[in-house]
């Protein structure tokens, strides 16, 4: 079996997919003519060699925002997104947005979740299963996150379990993740998830208070790329995600393109790998940066050296790290099970 063609049909999760990050050029060309605006698609996504700072990636992916201003733009970007994973034969699919309010189109941040949800269940036909996070922008402080933890309470009862809980992104630059740790930990009190993006620039003392006040509470860490001492880290912040063992996502691509790490060698994947802790790969922004979940393993696997039966293994682990329920989990771990032996893995 051709490479290419190894990691394409190889069963994935993907954990860690913005949706505004992941729409894809044919996405963005339907959504420009459908504005009267096809001179900007040059504009919003990255070609294969491309790499910039990462608060241009931060405009970059506001320019993709303006793309769905509305319910009917969120639909239709979540059903693209979700048809390309699975046509990238990605079995579990985490998707994670902030709900946005645009009062120019009557868009509300109830009418953005029902979107993303009606994309869900309208998508049902197809052999992938999916999950929505709603997430907190750092950037726009402890009273909207609140609304946001609201609503996420709110819909994971409505939607019957299809909203599992929160992340937290936006620019790491901005804010303090402390601020917001008493929200935190009353959303894990309500049954809510909780997938953090810490350290993805040097930030060890909000890193540190944030992992020992949560703990196991914290479900996964995005990035993690400044837990090490030599990214800027420290060897306590290493300690302490091993100690409670938290799940780490990690976006290759995204990373070396956004410039918070030099190269594909130097990515903390390595590190984390050897020490056989959770480590799972992911896309981040597949629009934005050009990729998919396939090339990403393939990347992986290249720079380190794996070989297929440990990709398999890799992409097998990330089960035991998805916010769905233990059924769920058995359930794709027969699937990958059953799909094994047509890999021709040797």
């Amino acid at each position: 079996m051709e490479s290419q063609e190894f990691y394409h049909r190889l069963p994935k999760v993907e954990l860690h997919a913005h949706i505004n990050g992941s729409i894809s050029e044919d996405t963005i060309k339907k959504l420009l003519k459908k504005k009267g605006r096809e001179e900007e698609g040059a504009n919003v996504r990255f070609n294969k060699e491309q790499t910039e700072p990462l608060e241009d990636s931060f405009k970059r992916l506001k320019l993709m925002q303006t793309l769905s201003n509305c319910a009917e733009d969120i639909y239709i970007i979540t059903c693209d997104v979700i048809q390309e994973f699975a046509s990238d034969n990605v079995k579990y699919l985490e998707l994670r947005s902030t709900p946005r309010e645009i009062t120019a189109t009557g868009l509300t941040r109830e009418l953005y979740v029902e979107a993303v949800l009606k994309a869900i269940k309208d998508s049902a036909h197809l052999d992938i299963i999916v999950r929505f996070l709603l997430s907190i922008d750092r950037r726009l402080g402890v009273d909207v996150a609140r609304t946001t933890m609201e609503l996420a309470e709110r819909y994971q009862d409505i939607s019957n379990g299809v909203v599992m809980g929160l992340d937290f992104s936006g620019d790491p630059k901005v804010g303090d993740a402390r601020d917001y740790l008493p929200l935190f930990i009353e959303a894990h009190n309500r049954g809510l998830k909780l997938t953090l993006h810490l350290a993805e620039v040097p930030a060890p003392e909000e890193t540190k208070d944030i992992l020992k006040e949560l703990g196991t509470r914290t479900g996964r860490i995005g990035h993690g790329t400044c837990l090490q001492t030599e990214c800027g880290g420290n060897q306590t912040l290493v300690d302490l995600v091993l100690q409670h063992r938290i799940p780490l996502e990690l976006c290759l691509t995204s990373n070396v393109k956004g410039q918070t790490v030099p190269n594909y060698d130097q990515h903390q994947f390595q590190f984390w790998y050897n020490k056989n802790h959770p480590c799972i790969i992911g896309t981040d922004d597949k629009g934005m940066f050009d990729t998919t979940l396939s090339e990403e393993y393939a990347i992986a696997a290249q720079t380190f050296e794996l070989d297929r039966e440990s990709v398999w293994k890799l992409s097998l682990a990330s089960i035991d790290a998805i916010f769905a329920d233990d059924d769920v989990k058995q359930t794709l771990r027969n699937k990958w099970h059953e799909l094994k032996p047509s890999l021709n893995i040797t």
